[in-house]
C-alpha cells in the first residue's frame, strides 16, 4: 500500500493540473485565452508555491509564484476584454 504524505499530494495536485492544461493546449484542445486553461495554471502555480514555501525550495518558489502571477494576469485581461465587450455593444 503507497501513503501519500499530504504536501506530495498537494505537490502532485498542482503538477497535474499545469501539465494537463500544457498538453491540451499543445494538442489544440484547449485555447491559451481560455478560463479552464488560465484556472488551472494559476491553481496548480499557486498549490506549487506552497509546497515550495513550506519546503524551502526558494528556485521554485520563484518560479511558481511567477507563474502564478502570470496566470492571474492572464484571467484579469481576460475578464477586462469581456467587459469591454459587454460595454461596447
Amino acid at each position: 500500500m503507497v501513503v501519500i504524505d499530504p504536501i506530495q499530494a498537494v505537490s502532485l495536485l498542482g503538477a497535474l493540473m499545469q501539465l494537463i492544461a500544457f498538453a491540451l493546449l499543445q494538442l489544440g484542445r484547449l485555447p491559451s485565452a481560455s478560463d479552464p486553461y488560465q484556472w488551472a495554471n494559476l491553481i496548480g502555480s499557486l498549490l506549487m508555491t506552497v509546497v515550495a514555501t513550506i519546503q524551502h525550495e526558494y528556485g521554485f518558489i520563484l518560479m511558481e509564484a511567477v507563474w502564478c502571477l502570470t496566470s492571474a494576469y492572464g484571467l484579469l485581461r481576460l475578464y477586462r476584454g469581456r467587459l469591454r465587450a459587454r460595454r461596447s455593444s
